[in-house]
């Protein structure tokens, strides 16, 4: 499973990139338009996936920024978002990297943002953390598409045929 969860934080980090790269086309305007996505904007949006990043990797290890709101806007700039989101992509890189296959089969004990407690499978914790990125980076390349922009391919398999 490491290796596993290896490839989905580098596919992520690739993701990250390309997307990132392509909302800097936008105007400041545009970056902050609410089109209606579920956070409102592409800033709303690519904020919304780094709280997330950093709720779940403090969980994870117990260290790290820890965000008040799915909904904060942790950096109300595309360049300032951009190279904390860089930051948390190594970050999450590094985390991976440092487990071994007996942590990743084990649990995690954890509160919600409301502070109700659980334990699940690390696996699926990691699974979901890799999940709502994509989920999220759909969101955002259907914003970019909406601002007239023509958004770069982001799957999986455009990622692994570029690392072959």
């Amino acid at each position: 499973m490491k290796a596993h969860f290896q490839t989905f934080a580098a596919y992520n980090r690739w993701a990250n990139d390309r997307l990132y790269a392509a909302a800097a086309g936008l105007s400041e305007a545009e970056f902050v338009e609410d089109r209606g996505a579920f956070f409102g904007s592409m800033s709303g949006t690519l904020n919304h996936i780094l709280v997330a990043d950093r709720i779940w990797l403090r969980r994870i290890t117990g260290e790290g920024p820890q965000p008040k709101a799915l909904n904060e806007i942790l950096h109300p700039d595309l360049p300032g978002l951009c190279a904390a989101r860089q930051t948390e992509d190594e970050r999450l890189v590094r985390t991976i990297d440092a487990m071994d296959e007996e942590r990743i089969a084990g649990t995690l004990a954890y509160r919600t943002t409301t502070g109700e407690p659980f334990e699940q499978p690390l696996a699926l914790v990691l699974a979901h953390l890799f999940n709502h990125q994509t989920h999220h980076r759909g969101q955002a390349h259907t914003l970019l598409s909406l601002h007239g922009r023509n958004p770069p391919p982001l799957d999986l398999l455009y990622y692994l045929r570029e690392v072959a």
